[in-house]
């Protein structure tokens, strides 16, 4: 297994509010964590800083080897972070409404464990597919799935960038979670809407295809997108289970 990330503050941002790292627990199983903050006075860098680092940090101390146990222990670890950034929030001006998307993939024997709050995305690439493993958080998403709109009017629609779900909200916040098998040769996609909002699932995957190396890809998607017109941070995560054309 090998493991890129890289992170871009795009052609348009005054900043980089997206934070990605990756952690290993007790037990040497790797977690990937990628975070893209919202709110101004750079408080998405503190938001999607703090979830990634807080929750990073308690997994090193954990001993989990088992994808199910992951997924529960996602939903608490979450729901904490939440309860924190909102308070945090709250308690300084400067700091108010801050907010982070939130993706974790854990990885064990034969299966991988994730997380999924926002509109940041997981994909798995399986036999020269890009199969999606997460559904944005967004009220355009809304909008498709109610039939208000379609796909394509999804991605130029003028509120495409409120979400839904986050880090940060009053309350509790409803986490995706789900396990899902990995065979060798699949690819792992974490991203933030940076890229996806630039360039098109097709062009992601062609992308895929033609890159012998991942920091090779990783640093094409990340010029692909400024290419389109990088509009935001955009940053990448990529988990390769071995066989180079990804078929």
């Amino acid at each position: 297994m090998e493991v890129y990330f890289q992170s871009d503050q795009g052609k348009k941002r005054n900043s980089n509010q997206d934070y990605v790292a990756t952690f290993c627990n007790q037990q040497q199983y790797t977690l990937a964590l990628l975070a893209d903050g919202m709110g101004g006075h750079q408080a998405g860098d503190i938001a999607s800083r703090q979830a990634v680092e807080e929750i990073g940090q308690n997994w090193q101390k954990t001993t989990i080897t088992e994808s199910q146990k992951a997924t529960q222990w996602f939903i608490q670890q979450i729901q904490k972070a939440n309860q924190l950034i909102f308070e945090k929030g709250q308690a300084d001006l400067k700091l108010s409404g801050m907010g982070t998307t939130f993706e974790a993939v854990a990885v064990f024997e034969d299966q991988i464990a994730l997380a999924h709050v926002g509109d940041s995305r997981i994909y798995i690439v399986r036999d020269n597919q890009l199969l999606p493993l997460t559904e944005d958080h967004s009220l355009v998403n809304e909008l498709v799935k109610s039939g208000e709109i379609t796909k394509e009017m999804a991605a130029v629609h003028p509120r495409k960038n409120i979400i839904t779900r986050s880090i940060g909200m009053p309350g509790t916040v409803e986490v995706d979670v789900a396990t899902y098998p990995y065979r060798l040769g699949d690819l792992i996609l974490i991203c933030s809407d940076g890229l996806t909002n630039m360039v098109s699932e097709e062009d992601i995957l062609a992308l895929i295809q033609t890159k012998e190396s991942l920091p090779a890809l990783g640093q094409a998607l990340i010029d692909t997108a400024n290419q389109q017109g990088g509009l935001d941070n955009i940053t990448v995560l990529l988990i390769d289970f071995g066989g180079k054309n990804h078929d």
